[in-house]
């Protein structure tokens, strides 16, 4: 037995004993994850910095700490309702039985959390996990080492092992961790680590929910405010250097359009990211490496870039951001997800068939099904054929990122880009099983007199009466 099957089994054991855990025990709990990361905000947003080699303490609390601040005040509001039974329609001829579903925990859930947010793609989950009544196992991910640690350390100071858990190590250790016979696992992270988790989990036939990535596209509409989309756009992109699984992957504008579109986009960029300080660096020489590459390639296939910012040595930045024009279908930067500071702007026709070749272009695209879709306009009709006509994640109209910063709305992919969903109401559904129950009164329940039920043999008349009726 290694050292992560003996911790499985002390886990089991302790969910064993309490197989479902008081509503009051659970909001404990996540008021535990709360308070930890109050009194630990400075040391957190340190540790993620030192990650990244820079990253604005404020982008921390915004994009990761304010969320799980407002995931667990979410939960603990309508965790009571969450918890109620849901009671079913059941059939004329069980007209005076009773049914319902009851949620119940599944158990031990697994968590394998990514490293470009790695505070909140780490604690979200587990804040669903942990109000469906589960205990919780972490693997944060290895790239993002000083903050996994330090997350670690914290965990254990506030939670039993058998409560919360969290292992931390290389890609071996990844491995042997989706490996487990977890009830339930949850992976974010890419598409390729994803079909290896997925992989994994079979052999023990584990449930899995997969948030993964995708090209996501940037619909510029021909009655879109380009100075507003322009400004969203960037944002979207350059929040966290673009190392966000929903970022702005590519933008779609009509040909005529893209000269002042791109024109915003530069404005936008110097306004929001234009102090060094603003930026958030690459996860290591690798993602730095890898951003190099696309870029050249690009380039090589033809493509024209625009710095967004302006180059100084003063910036410290080991990589400047990058708008591309006249980018290749061919070439790498359009073939994967970028996951980082570079726009490729891809021009369509003009006027009324700019709706049809951006769904085409979508849709024929290396990454058809994308974890965000955005869309830019007022055309309610073209709206309204985007929104039928692609398949993605979610949506989010005339602003980017979102639908995801909001719990009432679930969060999750499709095809490539991930299976279920999360935030709110959708992470308590996709981490409980909701066991079905059926009172039995009456027609079909037994006849307590006689000791026989109307359909229990021998078959005679009243079950051919009985028939007849059912088949009315």
């Amino acid at each position: 037995m290694n050292r992560l099957t003996i911790q499985l089994d002390e886990i089991r054991a302790a969910y064993a004993a309490e197989p479902h855990s008081t509503m009051e025990k659970r909001l404990e709990r996540i008021g535990r994850v709360e308070a930890m990361l109050r009194a630990n905000e400075e040391k957190i947003c340190k540790a993620v910095a030192a990650d990244f080699g820079h990253r604005h303490p404020m982008e921390t609390q915004l994009a990761e700490l304010s969320q799980i601040y407002q995931a667990c005040r979410y939960t603990k509001k309508h965790l009571k309702e969450w918890l109620k039974p849901i009671h079913l329609e059941t059939p004329a001829y069980l007209s005076s039985s009773t049914a319902w579903m009851q949620a119940q925990p599944k158990g031990i859930v697994g968590i394998m959390s990514p490293w470009n947010y790695p505070i909140l793609l780490a604690l979200a989950p587990a804040i669903a996990a942990l109000a469906a009544g589960n205990r919780v196992w972490l693997k944060p991910s290895e790239r993002s080492s000083r903050t996994s640690g330090f997350l670690a350390t914290l965990i254990q100071e506030y939670f039993h092992f058998t409560e919360f858990n969290v292992t931390t190590g290389d890609a071996n250790t990844a491995a042997d961790f989706a490996a487990l016979p977890f009830d339930h696992l949850f992976f974010s992270g890419s598409t390729a680590i994803g079909k290896k988790v997925m992989r994994a989990a079979a052999d023990n036939l584990v449930p899995v929910t997969l948030e993964l990535g995708g090209k996501s596209p940037a619909l510029v509409d021909t009655s879109a405010n380009l100075r507003d989309a322009a400004s969203s756009i960037v944002y979207g992109k350059l929040l966290n250097s673009g190392q966000t699984c929903i970022a702005p992957d590519y933008v779609l504008v009509g040909e005529k359009q893209h000269d002042a579109l791109l024109a915003e986009i530069v404005k936008a960029a110097q306004a929001q990211f234009g102090k060094p300080e603003m930026l958030t660096g690459p996860i290591d020489p690798e993602q730095t490496a890898r951003w190099h590459f696309l870029i050249d390639d690009a380039i090589a296939h033809g493509a024209i870039a625009t710095p967004l910012l302006e180059a100084s040595s003063e910036s410290g930045r080991v990589f400047e951001p990058v708008a591309l024009s006249k980018v290749s279908p061919e070439s790498a930067v359009m073939q994967e997800e970028i996951f980082g500071p570079i726009l490729p702007i891809i021009t369509v026709s003009d006027g009324a068939a700019s709706t049809t070749a951006m769904i085409d272009f979508i849709n024929a695209g290396s990454s058809p099904t994308p974890l965000a879709l955005y869309w830019f306009g007022k055309n309610k009709v073209n709206l309204n054929r985007v929104i039928a006509d692609t398949r993605s994640g979610g949506i989010t109209v005339n602003d980017v990122l979102l639908h995801a910063a909001c719990d009432g709305i679930p969060f999750g992919g499709i095809g490539s880009s991930g299976m279920g969903a999360y935030h709110g109401k959708a992470g308590f559904d996709a981490l409980s099983h909701y066991k079905p129950v059926l009172q039995v009164r009456g027609l079909f329940g037994l006849n307590w007199l006689r000791g026989t039920s109307a359909v229990h043999p021998p078959y005679g008349k009243k079950v051919a009466r009985l028939l007849k009726q059912l088949k009315k």
